[in-house]
C-alpha cells in the first residue's frame, strides 16, 4: 500500500502506483518523466510542454485554470495531480468527486524537493527521485557555499506589464533567489502578486524579467529604462529555471551559481 500525504493535508492510499495519470502542472509533467514514470502519463494541459518529443500526441485537457471535465474524464485515469498556485479551488472541487487528486503547493524549496520524493513514492520511482534529489541537493549545496561568501543582491522580479507586477517573499521564485543571496525588495509586499510603481522599479536593485507567464522583449527593457531604470540594471531570465519546481531545479541551481555575481555586481 502506497500512501501518501498532500498539501491540503489531505491523505491518499494506492494499492500500487498508479497507472494513468493525469497532469495539470507543466512542472509536475516534466518530473514525472524524468522521474521515469511518463508511460502513466495519459492527459496534460496545453501549457505542458516538456519533454515535447513525448508529449506529442498526448490529450490535452484544457489549460491550468480552464479545466475540460469531459476530456479529463474520458481518459479514465487513476489519479489526477494538481498544483494549487496552478489550479483553482473550483477545478479541484470538479475533479474529486471522479477521481484521486493529489494537490502540491511548494512555496519553498525544501517544500519543492519534498513534492518531488512524493511523486516518486506514488509513482513507484522512489528510487529515481532520490537520485535525481542527490543532484539537486549537491549543486544546492554548492550554490548556499558560494551566497555565504557573497554581498548578495537585491532584487525585483516581474511576472506581468500593464500594469507591472512582481512576485514577493512568499513565493516559490523568492524562495529560490533567496538560495542565491537575493534579497527581495517586494518582501512584505501584499498580495502575493503585487503592482509595482516606476519609482519602485527605479529603487528595487536589478529588475529581472521572466520569460513567463508575460513573454517579456527588449522593447520592454526600453520601456523599463524610459522610467528611470538603469539599463544595466536589467536582465531577462527563463521563467521556468525561476519558477518550475521539480526536475527543473537541477537546472536552475547552477544557472543562478553563474547569475548571481553578476546581479550582485550590477545592484
Amino acid at each position: 500500500m502506497i500512501t501518501v500525504t498532500d498539501d491540503r493535508g489531505l491523505e491518499l492510499s494506492f494499492a500500487a502506483p498508479p497507472r494513468r495519470v493525469v497532469s495539470l502542472v507543466p512542472s509536475t509533467t516534466e518530473t514525472l518523466f524524468a522521474l521515469g514514470a511518463g508511460e502513466a502519463v495519459v492527459g496534460v494541459t496545453r501549457f505542458c510542454v516538456h519533454p515535447a518529443e513525448r508529449l506529442e500526441g498526448l490529450p490535452r485537457v484544457g489549460g491550468t485554470k480552464d479545466l475540460l471535465l469531459d476530456r479529463l474524464l474520458a481518459l479514465k485515469p487513476d489519479l489526477v495531480i494538481g498544483n494549487a498556485e496552478e489550479n483553482t479551488r473550483e477545478i479541484f472541487a470538479e475533479i474529486e468527486p471522479h477521481v484521486p487528486l493529489l494537490v502540491a503547493f511548494p512555496k519553498g524549496v525544501d517544500e519543492a524537493l519534498h513534492d518531488l520524493h512524493r511523486l516518486g513514492v506514488v509513482m513507484g520511482r522512489e528510487a529515481e527521485a532520490r537520485a535525481l534529489l542527490q543532484t539537486i541537493h549537491a549543486e544546492r549545496a554548492a550554490l548556499r557555499a558560494e551566497a555565504a561568501q557573497s554581498p548578495g543582491f537585491r532584487y525585483t522580479y516581474l511576472i506581468w506589464r500593464e500594469p507591472w507586477m512582481g512576485v514577493n517573499d512568499d513565493t516559490f521564485i523568492s524562495a529560490l533567489l533567496a538560495e542565491a543571496g537575493g534579497v527581495n525588495a517586494l518582501a512584505g509586499v501584499s498580495p502575493r502578486y503585487p503592482t509595482v510603481s516606476p519609482e519602485a522599479l527605479v529603487e528595487g536593485g536589478v529588475v529581472l524579467l521572466s520569460s513567463e507567464p508575460f513573454p517579456f522583449k527588449e522593447r520592454h527593457r526600453d520601456e523599463l529604462c524610459a522610467l528611470g531604470v538603469a539599463p544595466e540594471r536589467i536582465f531577462f531570465v527563463d521563467g521556468e529555471l525561476c519558477s518550475w519546481h521539480g526536475a527543473r531545479l537541477a537546472e536552475a541551481l547552477p544557472m543562478l551559481r553563474a547569475m548571481a555575481p553578476v546581479w550582485a555586481a550590477r545592484c
